[in-house]
């Protein structure tokens, strides 16, 4: 018979927190078509992954500026402005994520993110560091989501039951990924349905609308 959950695994980004580099890429570029060529090829999402994955930011600037020098300043502002993608934390969400806290619910998180972003983010938005037991971070674990090995992770060093625990991740195939695993797992779309899905769930939530 399946267990009911009674552990909360978050992602973070565009759970969480918005991240959208079109954000600061609309500034940059006034013109849609060459911000979208700026983000298909010059820093496409195979360059964003490959910070996820671990590698620095000075090192993946370095080899798009030596490909792309033309585009320089554009380059450089994935660093330098990349707070710019992030305009801010989700409110209903991070609502559910603090009724949960206050009431003792375990709560985790497992995050594709690059080391130097996240340090960054967990000052800039407290609850990074104060609502989790712990955060996988794929770029500290060189492996990214949705390969099982991180979420394994998160179940070997803190003794996690996976069929006990829900993951909510608006990526699809992550999600699949944590059921593959053994994981309940939801497929955030907004926090109205979050919160429903939670509450049925049996988690301590008070209802809204």
């Amino acid at each position: 018979m399946p267990r009911t959950p009674d552990t909360v695994v978050f992602d973070i980004g565009n759970v969480l927190i918005h991240w959208d580099p079109r954000v600061l890429y609309r500034e940059i570029f006034p013109d849609p078509e060459e911000m979208a060529h700026f983000l298909e090829v010059v820093c496409p999402p195979e360059f964003n992954l490959s910070l996820d994955r671990g590698r620095s930011f000075k090192d993946a600037i370095t080899e798009r500026l030596e490909l792309h020098p033309e585009h320089a300043e554009a380059i450089t502002a994935w660093d330098t402005r990349w707070q710019e993608m992030v305009p801010g934390e989700i409110t209903a969400t991070v609502a559910i994520l603090e009724e949960l806290r206050a009431a003792g619910v375990p709560l985790y998180a497992i995050t594709n993110f690059s080391r130097e972003k996240f340090a960054e983010c967990e000052i800039r938005f407290p609850f990074l560091k104060e609502a989790f037991h712990d955060v996988v971070v794929s770029a500290h674990e060189g492996v990214l989501k949705p390969d099982p090995a991180i979420y394994q992770v998160l179940f070997s060093r803190n003794a996690i039951v996976p069929e006990q625990t829900i993951f909510i991740d608006d990526s699809a195939t992550n999600v699949a990924a944590a059921r593959n695993v053994g994981m309940h797992a939801h497929h955030f779309t907004g926090a109205d349905g979050l919160r429903a899905v939670l509450a049925d769930q049996g988690f301590p939530l008070t209802p809204r609308g």
